[in-house]
Parts: C-alpha cells; structure tokens; sequence
C-alpha cells in the first residue's frame, strides 16, 4: 500500500467512527433541541454545534495539519483558502429545519477532500438509520450494501430530488422538472444526492445549496457510477471556504438522466 492510500484509508476509518460516534446525540435530541434563526435565514441548533465541534476535536487528535471547515463556524468568519493537502467539509446535521420539527429527513455530512477535491463522503441518514459512505475507487456503500446509480431509463414515472428555487426567476427552470418528472422534496440536499448514489432516486435538481451540504455526497454519487453537473459555474475543486458563498445550481444522476436534467434547466 502506497504512503497515500495508507493516509488516506486512515482518515477514512477515522471519520466514519468520528460521525457514528455522533449518531446517539443526534437521535436522542431529534425533535427536542431548541433552535434559532442566523442571520443568513438558515436555522441552528446548539446539537449542529455541539456535533461539528466534537467531529473536529477528534479528527484533530489525529491529523492536526489538516483542514476543518464546518458550515457552524462563527459567525462573521471570512473567506478561508484551502492550503492543505488534506481537508474535511462537514454539515453537522443537514436539515436542521427538519431535525428540529421532528422530521426525520436529516443527515450528519462529512467530506474528506483532497486540495479541496472531495474524494470520500460519509453520510449518517438519521430517517434510516444507515451509514452511507464511498468515494471514487472504494465503491460507495448504502450501509452493508454496495450501491450502485439507478439502471432504469428515464421516464415520467422517475422520481427526482428537488428544491424549488428561491430564485424565482428560475421558476420556468424548476417547472421543466415538475413537467417530466415526479419530484421529492426531503428538506435535505445531501440525502437527495445520497439517494441518487443508492439509487433510491432516479436523480436529483436544486437550485440554493451550499458546497456543505454537496461535498460529502459528491464521491458517494461519483463512486456509484453518477455523474454531478454545476449549472452556474465550476465549484471544484474547493479552493476558498467561505460562509457567504453564493448558492450553487447543479443537477446530478446516471448519465444519461443527468444530461437531460442539465438540458432541462439549462439557463437562456
């Protein structure tokens, strides 16, 4: 085994133990934790905190040169360039709005990235109760199943992950979707694009995320044989962490899906 490949498996079991040693925390307060509202209309809880700083401490304890980038920085941090070779891009829980409601729809996501590449994901899905985990070379895993994009051919019956946009001049865009497609708003960007990686849904369209709440899904999705497509400019690889990012526009799927999708939403 190459120096590399030993530091990168390394890390890999080090996450994975880091986000399910998470996983009792986030179910014992699903539902319960007390939230606010941040200055950028998204919602927080003292749980998001508590989860991104324990993730941290114990990545650290180990690989003190790399990177951590969490969207649960303090508030009023600035742009951070990426300068190591290793970095993790973590969302403590995606779906915080769910999480807090008692919707079960939520997921802790972390990213192992390389020069700002995400090359491993892993992915809790609370509603489930799986690890979802892989990147491109280690197959992607539902849990104990390999995983693997839908084979079926595109059709009006194939369910897509779908925000509408917040943007409403991207209105006609989102309409394309809902007229080819059956859609599924979960509340949760990552476990839509995780869901295209299992092959649980035929693809997946939004139009307001954050590269937190993608990074982690990013390799599950490639390693499973999907493609992901940014719509309104290139976000990898990641070379500034910044909390104030514009949202990105992207779709992703099998091939195949994942061209008509961009087709669809194509800005003119």
């Amino acid at each position: 085994m190459s120096d590399y490949l030993a530091e990168l498996t390394q890390r890999i079991e080090a996450g994975k133990a880091a986000v399910m040693a998470e996983t009792g925390l986030l179910h014992r307060e699903f539902g319960r934790a007390e939230s606010r509202w941040k200055s950028d209309g998204t919602r927080v809880t003292a749980i998001d905190i508590a989860i991104s700083e324990n993730i941290f401490r114990r990545l650290r304890a180990s690989f003190p040169d790399d990177q951590m980038f969490s969207e649960e920085l303090p508030e009023g941090d600035g742009p951070v360039a990426v300068t190591a070779r290793f970095s993790w891009i973590l969302d403590p829980i995606d779906g915080t709005n769910n999480f807090a409601l008692g919707i079960p729809y939520c997921a802790i996501s972390l990213a192992l990235a390389v020069h700002g590449e995400p090359v491993y994901g892993i992915v809790y899905d609370l509603s489930r109760r799986v690890l979802m985990h892989g990147g491109p070379g280690f197959g992607m895993f539902d849990g104990e199943r390999q995983a693997v994009v839908s084979a079926e051919k595109p059709t009006t019956e194939t369910i897509i992950g779908f925000h509408s946009p917040s943007d409403k001049t991207l209105v006609p865009a989102a309409e394309a979707i809902i007229a080819h497609f059956k859609i599924r708003g979960l509340g949760s960007a990552t476990l839509h694009l995780a869901y295209v990686a299992a092959g649980l849904f035929g693809g997946t369209v939004d139009f307001n995320v954050k590269i937190w709440d993608l990074a982690a899904a990013i390799p599950l999705c490639r390693a499973a044989g999907g493609e992901v497509r940014f719509i309104n400019g290139e976000q990898l690889p990641m070379r500034v962490f910044d909390l104030k990012m514009k949202r990105i526009m992207y779709v992703a799927g099998p091939p195949g899906t994942a061209e008509i999708l961009a087709r669809l939403v194509a800005i003119r």
